[in-house]
């Protein structure tokens, strides 16, 4: 009998617990049914490192987009092994790991596969959220930039269960690599090492040495360090190190000279300036403290297909947009790239050069207007945010039991909030202020392309129609373009879905788009000359 009331009182001591968990939110949601793809790996007991990959098993459960992912379902999207590692230099002091890993075969060789809908390639990020507690930054800043027009990685969420232990929201993406599946540069071979075959292509980048690294320092700069990404350091070869090297000092050696502007013997001859733009842009819209002088990556293609600096793609936003409390980064004002405040000589004396020249400051503003028609238009931005945040939403409440840290200062936050709703609200607001703060003092003047603008919301307006489709079929009309056209399509996520090239002889007629195919939801309609750009929203029902 003493026995019956001793269990009955564990019983409602057990239901006052829940009930009081679940009001104050304490409760923590099971990981048994998930919207997102859901990542198993086991490591058969070995603790991961930082270098000196493991071997492990790795399971993935996703059933398609919009379908529910249960946790008994079979490995579907990949079953198999994969080496892998802790990755990050600061976020490795964060509870919640990030890892790089490879897909391999059961040989141990790199083994090329396409996982949750992306690319087929062996080289991925498993990247923790933890101090971004809106859990977004990073996807929403890759999203923008394809939407821009230049490679960015492209992610996945998911949720990640290590050795039976949940671990909470996850974002699988792809590693900056040469690919054609992702920065799409020539291939550099071992016995290209003459003429046009030894031009590129190469990716450069200027960041942390974490996990190993060789590079060369800046002759016009001491604390400017260049370093090797593809090919290798390990890899590439002494002839392809002296060309790069050799490349770039050229390049600083007439930036660094009163006429580097020179329009015939001046840095355009180095430097694609839309990209820089764009670089730029992304950057100081995040108001990213790390920009320019960590994960900053450029690359350079052969002569004959290119041959100029091209910065990009974009890497690691996650203590952009205002999440951190030094340097200045959780105000809504203030530059990035001329800053003071952290030692000047890590930013590249030659984009800060830049910035201050009228006629690249010209160009950065008209490259400025002419995206916040597009794909940096504030409600397209927010109706983006609003997308990730109902997609995460049950997600997140797992993510934040298992790492319960919202309603707390984490570093390096300078702003938080009680709830996932409050921190997502606080992002919202200081991309909206960011963007007024831009607007009002973005340099330069746009006097020549105001016509263009114009032209954006006027006769040349790109136009679709029906809009919302709620049949099969889309009309486009396209804008009156300077010869051969590019029409790509976007989902709310940035994924490129289509890409199709106009002839110039069909520019003016109507273009049909098949949306048979195309989930219910919000698309961007792009279409370029590679001159002018225009956007549209798509709205399928």
């Amino acid at each position: 009998m003493k026995s019956l009331r001793y269990a009955k009182h564990l019983f409602f001591m057990l239901i006052s617990y829940l009930v009081f968990s679940i009001v104050n939110g304490y409760a923590q949601e099971p990981l048994d049914t998930s919207n997102l793809p859901i990542i198993f790996i086991n490591t058969n007991g070995q603790v991961i490192p930082d270098e000196e990959r493991i071997v492990a098993d790795m399971g993935i459960i996703y059933n398609g987009e919009g379908n529910l992912n249960h946790v008994n379902d079979p490995f579907n999207n990949y079953n198999g092994k994969v080496s892998i590692e802790i990755r990050g230099s600061t976020s490795q002091s964060f509870p919640k790991k990030s890892f790089s890993f490879e897909t391999q075969d059961e040989n141990g060789n790199n083994l090329n596969v396409s996982l949750i809908d992306l690319p087929s390639e062996n080289d991925w990020v498993l990247y923790a959220p933890y101090c971004d507690k809106s859990l977004m930054r990073n996807v929403l800043t890759y999203a923008l930039g394809n939407e821009i027009g230049h490679y960015a990685p492209r992610t996945k969420f998911c949720e990640l269960v290590l050795n039976d232990e949940y671990e909470g929201i996850y974002v699988l993406i792809e590693k900056i690599k040469r690919d054609k599946n992702r920065l799409d540069i020539s291939k550099l071979k071992e016995n290209d090492t003459i003429g046009d075959d030894l031009t590129g292509g190469y990716i450069i980048k200027i960041d942390s040495f974490t996990g190993g690294g060789s590079g060369w320092g800046s002759e016009y700069s001491d604390s400017l360090i260049y370093q090797y990404h593809y090919p290798k350091y390990d890899v590439i070869l002494p002839v392809q190190k002296e060309y790069i090297k050799d490349f770039i000092y050229q390049f600083e050696t007439i930036m660094y000279n009163n006429n580097y502007n020179d329009t015939t013997n001046g840095y355009l001859n180095f430097l694609n300036v839309e990209p820089l733009c764009d670089f730029i842009i992304s950057n100081e819209l995040a108001k990213n403290i790390d920009g320019y002088r960590k994960s900053t990556y450029m690359y350079k293609d052969k002569n004959s297909i290119d041959g100029k600096l091209s910065l990009g793609p974009l890497w690691d936003f996650n203590i952009g947009y205002g999440n951190t409390s030094y340097f200045e980064g959780y105000l809504t004002t203030g530059w990035v790239i001329i800053s003071d405040i952290y030692i000047s000589g890590f930013v590249p004396f030659w984009m800060k050069k830049l910035f201050n020249d009228t006629t690249f400051a010209d160009q950065l503003r008209c490259r400025w207007m002419a995206l916040r028609q597009g794909p940096l238009r504030h409600n397209w931005i927010m109706e983006r945010i609003d997308s990730y945040y109902d997609y995460l939403y049950v997600a997140q409440q797992r993510n934040f039991t298992r790492w319960d840290i919202l309603g707390q200062l984490t570093w390096p936050n300078y702003y938080y909030g009680e709830t996932y709703e409050d921190e997502v609200n606080l992002l919202k607001d200081w991309i909206t202020d960011r963007l007024v703060w831009l607007d009002d003092n973005m340099p330069g003047n746009c006097h020549a392309y105001s016509v263009e603008l114009i032209n954006h919301n006027g006769q040349n307006q790109l136009t679709l129609f029906p809009n919302p489709a709620k049949n099969n079929m889309v009309w486009i009309k396209i804008p009156t373009c300077s010869g051969l056209a590019e029409l790509s399509v976007f989902n709310i996520v940035g994924q490129k879905i289509l890409m199709q090239h106009i002839s110039k002889s069909n520019i003016s007629k109507l273009k049909e788009l098949d949306v048979s195919g195309y989930k219910n939801g919000v698309y961007i309609v792009r279409v370029t000359d590679f001159k002018n750009t225009w956007y549209q929203k798509l709205i399928v029902e």
